[in-house]
């Protein structure tokens, strides 16, 4: 096992092999299970394949931050976005000071790249440009298990309005899990910045028996869906109609519902859930598309912006 621990660590350095040479060792490296891309059952197995064969060029404006808004306006209404502040090319283009006291600098092009400012005057700005250089220089692709959708994405930087509760606490993520266009499950974050906890719930919000975080970070304290949860799940029906996987991330303040982002690869494929038949129970959501006779890859997708 120590062996095949190294192998497939050294694999993963090699990020100029194959997606279907890499990614393999890749899924084995985190789970310690063999990636059948033959024949994927579990679903972090499906999510791998689609990275390896599903490339509808579509995908790479739907994970940019700032591409995907024209679709979130096309299919569900403008009305459900954040308030833009501004696009920014490269780091040195942001102005600190003319920015609001309370703002949020995203990188378009990956996962983590994110500034949240609610006082401007407590913000490193030495600290938040060297970051946004650092990020600046990445790319999601080779940054982690070889995400197809993110490999040609431009880097570049917006900065949106500051969102914000009625109450003090952090902001309550909602992220639907769609499945040709349903969405059977819900994972709920809160507290991310007093004590971060998440849990599963159905579409009725009831618990869900399973979980892909430790315990004792599951949501503890009984929690209600907001009011217009209903409408959450029929916008993220809407974004995620035709694609076989989509997890779609929105948020509801002060009963207004705002757009998050679209995750084609949630934590990259490598998150298991637990109990360990639940890979495999929601794996069963996913029916992967076919690839067309005598092509490698689907790299067609009849859906436009």
């Amino acid at each position: 096992m120590k062996l095949s621990k190294l192998y497939n660590g050294f694999i993963k350095k090699l990020k100029f092999l194959p997606q279907e040479i890499y990614i393999p060792a890749y899924y084995k490296y985190y789970t310690n299970k063999d990636l059948n891309l033959k024949n994927p059952q579990e679903f972090n197995e499906k999510i791998q394949w689609l990275k390896t064969y599903f490339h509808p060029p579509i995908l790479n404006q739907l994970v940019d931050k700032y591409e995907v808004r024209a679709y979130v306006k096309k299919t569900i209404g403008e009305e459900y976005l954040n308030d833009l502040i501004g696009l920014y090319n490269k780091p040195s283009d942001i102005n600190f000071d003319k920015l609001p006291n309370q703002f949020v600098i995203k990188g378009v092009h990956g996962c983590g790249f994110n500034i949240i400012a609610p006082d401007k005057s407590k913000l490193n700005k030495t600290k938040a440009k060297l970051l946004l250089n650092k990020w600046y220089r990445k790319n999601q692709y080779y940054r982690g298990g070889l995400e197809w959708a993110y490999k040609d994405v431009k880097p570049r930087f917006i900065v949106e309005k500051f969102l914000s509760e009625l109450t003090n606490e952090s902001l309550r993520d909602y992220k639907f899990f769609c499945f040709n266009g349903k969405a059977k499950f819900v994972e709920v974050h809160i507290d991310r910045q007093e004590n971060h906890q998440s849990s599963f719930f159905d579409m009725d919000f009831n618990k869900l028996p399973f979980r892909d975080v430790p315990l004792e970070k599951t949501i503890q304290k009984p929690i209600n869906p907001p009011r217009n949860f209903k409408l959450m799940q029929q916008l993220a029906e809407k974004l995620a109609a035709n694609f076989p996987f989509v997890r779609v991330d929105l948020y509801s303040i002060k009963n207004t519902i705002i757009f998050g982002e679209l995750t084609f690869y949630p934590a990259d494929g490598r998150s298991e859930f637990i109990p360990n038949e639940y890979n495999k129970i929601i794996g069963e959501y996913i029916t992967l598309p076919n690839i067309p006779q005598g092509a490698s890859v689907i790299n067609h997708f009849d859906l436009e912006i």
